[in-house]
């Protein structure tokens, strides 16, 4: 299979900065998919392993975009760091045939990611969706993974929480400024993010939504939640220990959402007792999934970065 590389300028439609290259690569199906690369010409990123950031079920490259600007321009220990929009999401292309939206084809995806941004090791942080990747690769790739941050995931999966995602992201309104764009958040999510500030609720609109056709909405193809449809409280989850063995060997810190409703504290706690050297961490005042740009955690993720 012939992998195609090139860049591309990535048009903005809202105030984030572009300390960035957005690249453009073909799926091994050929579809079209879009990463952010940033610190990928900086010399002083070479000397570090490279940081691949995973976002969760609907989301994309945007989320990590502050995380990402501060671990490739750190003063001390400058990082390459890699963020991906999936098949369906962000910039990447919309899969005609909606069966692929599932996690062995999006973890298959990653791997050709990797092999075509020349990525042989790296650090991955997985939000949500990105980290039950994360647990397949630890299966079908273990050598990629030098140290995994896991972000308000694990193993089990709480249906409620399922169900609440499927709530507010069938429930997309026709949004057309940008202050309404952020009073929606805040309105749907603001009780389990406590923590955040002004700044941070308009980054993270900034992150989720886009300019599209004169209104501002969603950034992903609603075919997403169809799997999502089916569930109800009564739907068993797959039980993904035995996957998450897979991740014992790795350098792992788990961060979760104080108001979390889809990790809970029983499997937080059954997490670190299967993997004793897993780094636990609870991110005050927000829910699924934290903000990883905010201090406390940026320094946490640094942290456990430099020392693997």
């Amino acid at each position: 299979m012939v992998l195609q590389l090139w860049a591309k300028e990535d048009i903005v439609t809202n105030t984030i900065g572009t300390s960035f290259e957005g690249r453009y690569f073909s799926a091994g199906d050929g579809l079209q998919l879009y990463a952010r690369d940033y610190g990928h010409d900086d010399p002083r990123t070479q000397q570090s392993l490279p940081v691949v950031c995973l976002p969760g079920l609907s989301r994309n490259s945007r989320d990590f975009h502050l995380l990402a600007t501060q671990l490739s321009t750190h003063p001390e220990k400058p990082r390459r760091v890699v963020a991906l929009d999936y098949r369906g999401r962000g910039f990447s292309a919309w899969d005609p045939d909606k069966s692929h939206y599932q996690l062995p084809v999006e973890a298959q995806d990653v791997l050709t990611a990797c092999a075509v941004l020349d990525i042989s090791q790296a650090i991955f942080i997985g939000t949500s969706r990105g980290g039950l990747i994360l647990h397949l690769l630890a299966a079908m790739r273990p050598a990629l993974l030098r140290g995994v941050v896991l972000n308000d995931i694990g193993p089990v999966i709480e249906v409620a929480g399922l169900l609440l995602i499927r709530q507010y992201l069938e429930a997309q309104p026709r949004l057309h400024t940008w202050e309404e764009a952020i009073e929606n958040l805040r309105r749907v999510h603001g009780a389990s993010f406590p923590a955040l500030d002004s700044s941070d609720w308009k980054d993270m609109a900034e992150a989720i939504f886009r300019l599209k056709d004169e209104a501002i909405g969603a950034d992903f193809d609603p075919a997403l939640i169809e799997p999502l449809r089916s569930v109800d409280a009564n739907t068993p989850i797959a039980d993904l220990w035995p996957l998450y063995e897979g991740l014992k060997s790795v350098p792992l810190m788990t961060i979760r959402g104080e108001n979390s409703t889809i990790l809970s504290p029983a499997t937080f706690a059954e997490m670190a007792e299967r993997h004793p050297g897993m780094k636990s961490v609870t991110a005050q005042g927000q829910g699924h999934a934290p903000l990883l740009h905010r201090p406390e955690l940026l320094a946490e993720i640094i942290a456990f970065a430099n020392d693997i």
